[in-house]
């Protein structure tokens, strides 16, 4: 199993081991002692679980006073995975980094506390499974413009499929202020 970080350092790829013979193949999605050693140390406290069709986005979302590290991996289809950081003050703030996840390649994206989140459809369906180091609180929520020019996300997929929350999310000045602060 190989820990990857990104060039935002907190934000970490994971590769599996996949074992694969004429059965098909077996894998350790999650093993705390290994995750913790390849820097992955938070309890996760809640497992998600979506489906999504053909150029869905979902997101940017975040919680403000109670950040959610998430472990996101595609047990169906393929997305793309974003994470943003928006932690005001971080040296990184704004940055984002996306990789593919699939249910083939089998690779899972740690995004920490004070990153927002999101994910568009690249396969005709997806299924996304995901973990959360803190429990989702709907008064917390804090949603960002997917495609705010401030954080100029290269979205693989054009006219994108999305909720009505995420279409009327604000960018990232107009919520700079419920945004995390580095080092909280």
């Amino acid at each position: 199993m190989s820990f990857t970080p990104t060039q935002i350092p907190d934000v970490i790829l994971v590769e599996p081991n996949v074992f694969r013979d004429d059965r098909g193949f077996f894998l350790e999605t999650f093993h705390v002692d290994r995750y913790r050693e390849g820097g992955i140390g938070l309890p996760f406290v809640q497992d998600n679980h979506s489906r999504s069709v053909a150029r869905t986005l979902r997101g940017l979302h975040a919680q403000r006073q109670r950040p959610q590290g998430k472990l996101v991996r595609a047990v169906e289809g393929e997305i793309w995975d974003v994470a943003v950081d928006i932690r005001r003050g971080s040296p990184t703030f704004k940055q984002w980094v996306g990789v593919t996840l699939s249910a083939d390649n089998f690779r899972q994206l740690y995004v920490p506390p004070g990153f927002a989140h999101g994910f568009c459809v690249l396969s005709e369906t997806a299924q996304v499974e995901y973990k959360c180091t803190d429990l989702y609180d709907a008064t917390d929520e804090l949603g960002l413009r997917w495609d705010d020019p401030e954080i100029d996300i290269a979205w693989p997929i054009a006219d994108p499929l999305l909720s009505k929350k995420d279409a009327a999310a604000p960018t990232v000045s107009e919520a700079f202020d419920r945004l995390p602060l580095f080092g909280e």
